[in-house]
């Protein structure tokens, strides 16, 4: 058996086998075991201390982490180790002080992103009112760390984040999205966001324009009442 180097694999049809990306079929190392997701600072660790397989798996499309298997003896002496860092002052300290600093960015990234919404609906001053409930409806919903929502991605700009956000918000709350049976047919799904994005968009239009909008005929006061609710 070759020697095992650190990869990422992909579950395999069998249990305990795992395919990499070039279709290779590999079964799991007998003194090996998986060290599951959770522990970023121990999987970091891990992986550092020796050969790895991270385990990744795609579910409609997301990708999803499923642990790392090593070898059993690298996993317990590296969590030995660790532990006995995190039971020192000195790790307290950082974390309390890593803590704050993760605050303070959080609420200053939450007020700009609010903002950005803000300035992406540009709603006629006769509907700034609904453009503010709706920019805090979308940034509480978007903006939680971990919340793994478009508003979190540092790939696109935080304006595009926010534009995102808004349709993405729209099309769960004024349209019947979440309960469409979409064919499973490649691209169908993001066929149906794209005509439900437009659709949002010609509401957003309406309050940009200003338009006398005739309280409880547009869907994106219905969401918004029900959101206070």
């Amino acid at each position: 058996m070759t020697k095992p180097e650190s990869i990422i694999v992909a579950p395999g049809l069998q249990p305990g086998t795992f395919c990499t990306a070039d279709k290779k079929v590999l079964t799991v190392p007998a003194d090996w075991e998986l060290l599951p997701p959770g522990d970023a600072g121990l999987t970091r660790r891990v992986k550092a201390a020796g050969p790895s397989w991270t385990v990744r798996e795609k579910v409609r499309g997301k990708d999803f982490s499923r642990g790392v298997y090593a070898a059993a003896t690298t996993i317990t002496a590296q969590r030995t180790i660790l532990d006995a860092e995190r039971s020192t002052p000195a790790y307290a300290n950082r974390q309390q002080s890593a803590a704050k600093r993760r605050d303070k960015e959080q609420a200053t990234y939450v007020e700009d992103f609010h903002g950005e919404v803000v300035a992406f609906l540009a709603f006629d001053p006769a509907h700034q009112a609904i453009a503010v409930r709706l920019a805090s409806a979308v940034t509480q919903h978007a903006t939680p760390m971990g919340s793994g929502t478009v508003a979190r991605t540092e790939r696109i700009p935080i304006e595009q984040r926010a534009e995102s956000a808004v349709l993405a918000w729209m099309r769960h709350q004024t349209t019947s999205y979440d309960h469409m049976k979409i064919a499973r047919v490649k691209g169908q799904r993001r066929q149906v966001r794209r005509e439900l994005a437009q659709v949002s968009r010609q509401i957003l239009s309406r309050y940009r324009r200003g338009s006398v909008i005739p309280e409880g005929t547009c869907p994106l006061q219905s969401a918004l009442a029900s959101s206070t609710e």
